[in-house]
């Protein structure tokens, strides 16, 4: 039998918490804009594997824990699917009938006061700018009722993203700015609702940037650095 979610998030919490805490550089605005309780969707950019742990432990500071809906093929790990089996986390079986159970089972989670948590994008961004959003995070907005609380991340990357390789350092800044909620009507056109979550969490990128305390060390150190105002130039969809 698989360990309750009761179980599960306590010793995940104890095991990863303190190196968040201790091991990153953090500067977290807006934090107040996620509800301390009551049904909620956080919509973040993705630019880092560890971001599912920043989030969460953003959304920690207010006492929430945080449903995420992650591509299926998580799942698919005999460890890591136990794992997120356990902690009830949601999987999308990406561009099959399947996604409406993934839209079912975040209904019920938010219908039971939960926070759920979207990567709107759909994967990482390799280029580390904010991506055309996928309908989902809206359809999702617009079935619940549910405002989406957009948040920007920025930082980690440097440490574990896609295409690098994984590389250790004490002391790297981590900022997450979580902006207000956005209204999606329940008559709204789905790209333009979309479109506005975009909008809005590409504004706290831009801002995470902005007050982002590091810079890079040395020309050969670029690669992880953008500006502001890249990140509000996102691909728009189709």
């Amino acid at each position: 039998m698989l360990p309750t979610v009761d179980a599960v998030y306590p010793a995940a919490r104890a095991v990863f918490w303190p190196g968040l805490r201790y091991g990153l550089r953090w500067t977290i605005e807006g934090a107040s804009n996620i509800p301390a309780q009551g049904p909620t969707i956080l919509a973040s950019n993705h630019v880092s594997y560890l971001d599912p742990l920043t989030l969460a432990y953003v959304a920690d500071t207010r006492g929430r824990r945080v449903r995420f809906l992650a591509k299926s093929e998580l799942f698919e790990s005999h460890a890591l699917g136990a794992l997120l089996r356990s902690a009830h986390q949601i999987p999308v079986s990406r561009g099959s009938a399947d996604s409406a159970g993934a839209l079912s089972a975040a209904l019920d989670a938010l219908r039971g006061g939960e926070c759920v948590a979207v990567f709107p994008e759909g994967t990482i961004s390799q280029d580390f700018e904010p991506m055309r959003g996928k309908s989902g995070t809206a359809r999702l907005a617009q079935a619940s009722g549910i405002p989406i609380v957009p948040v920007g991340l920025w930082g980690s990357h440097r440490l574990l993203t896609k295409g690098r390789k994984p590389h250790v350092e004490w002391g790297v800044a981590q900022v997450a700015v979580v902006g207000a909620a956005v209204d999606i009507a329940e008559g709204e056109r789905v790209r333009d609702a979309t479109l506005r979550i975009m909008d809005a969490i590409t504004g706290c990128v831009a801002r995470a940037r902005e007050i982002y305390p590091q810079r890079p060390a040395a020309a050969g150190d670029q690669w992880w650095w953008r500006d502001p105002e890249t990140a509000t130039a996102h691909r728009r969809p189709a």
